[in-house]
């Protein structure tokens, strides 16, 4: 027997948080991360799903400012209980909540690793829409690269200089609508990037680097980090301003991350890009990253009211 139900306390949300953890190992968070993603949604869902009464599957369903077209869909189910009918229960719970805001695209992720969860997806009517490649350094094996600007250009720190927040977003504001896969975000206002982008337990200051001509901000590259991951750090988006690009700003930018890692005790550093951008990912490849394990972007329809 399948049963579906919204997480109803701290204890559901940690035995649904393990589930996407055995699915993402190597993308794993802790609560704190997990109850911020949720809460810079406009609405979300979270769900668990029981078969015979034991944990078997979990699924978030999100509302985002910035594609209010599609409900955002993690859906997962522990690789021992797959089979017995989890994932279609929380594909059809989620279904629901995405007819019930008058939506009717889903947007799910597939480990491209997991040939399993992307044929499932595919059976119900799915297709890829974007791809993203996995990559990673290994500090440990890795030297220190120089970081030297460009002439006229300084790499410092958001902490160094917190009133740059302004120009900061200016560079996002020019940078996210050219990442591939983002050319349909629409970025949040001032404040609430502010908020959501850059004020996350997950962002740092001191792990923000803003690269400046003069007063203006002209990039910047920024970390992710997480305790649950405490020797792994995440590169987040790396922007230039359209009129400073080919200068070498991203290569300086990516190398002060690098000494910074390094010099603050961190084993490995990993991002993922979509396929289709070839300047950081060919920057990334100069640096010494190897693939790893990358995100499969499928899009399609809920399922039928009382279907699989």
């Amino acid at each position: 027997m399948v049963a579906v139900s919204p997480c109803k306390s701290a204890a559901d949300e940690l035995l649904g948080l393990d589930v996407y953890n055995a699915v993402w190992p190597h993308e794993r968070i802790g609560v704190v991360e997990d109850r911020w993603y949720k809460a810079c949604a406009v609405e979300y869902v979270d769900l668990i799903a029981r078969v015979n009464g034991e944990v078997a599957g979990s699924a978030v369903g999100l509302l985002q400012a910035q594609r209010p077209q599609l409900v955002f869909a993690f859906v997962t189910v522990h690789p021992q209980r797959r089979g017995l009918g989890a994932g279609t229960g929380l594909y059809g719970a989620i279904s629901d909540w995405a007819r019930e805001r008058g939506l009717d695209t889903i947007e799910a992720v597939v480990a491209d690793n997991d040939p399993t969860s992307l044929a499932f997806a595919e059976r119900r009517g799915f297709a890829e829409d974007r791809r993203e490649k996995g990559v990673a350094l290994d500090l440990r094996l890795t030297d220190p690269p120089r970081v030297e600007p460009p002439e006229g250009f300084e790499i410092i720190t958001w902490a160094d200089r917190p009133e740059l927040a302004r120009g900061i977003y200016d560079v996002a504001v020019e940078a996210y609508p050219d990442v591939p896969g983002w050319e349909n975000e629409q970025l949040e206002p001032f404040e609430d990037w502010l908020a959501h982008d850059m004020q996350g337990p997950g962002d740092r200051a001191d792990a923000t680097f803003v690269a400046v001509a003069g007063d203006e901000v002209v990039g910047y590259a920024k970390f992710s980090l997480t305790p649950v991951q405490a020797t792994t750090a995440y590169h987040d988006l790396t922007g230039v301003k359209r009129a400073w690009r080919g200068r070498g700003i991203a290569r300086a930018l990516k190398a002060r991350q690098i000494a910074w890692a390094k010099t603050n005790g961190y084993e490995e550093l990993r991002t993922r890009n979509d396929e289709r951008n070839a300047p950081i990912r060919r920057l990334n490849d100069e640096f010494g990253y190897r693939p790893t394990i990358g995100r499969i972007y499928m899009q399609g329809p809920p399922a039928v009211s009382g279907g699989p």
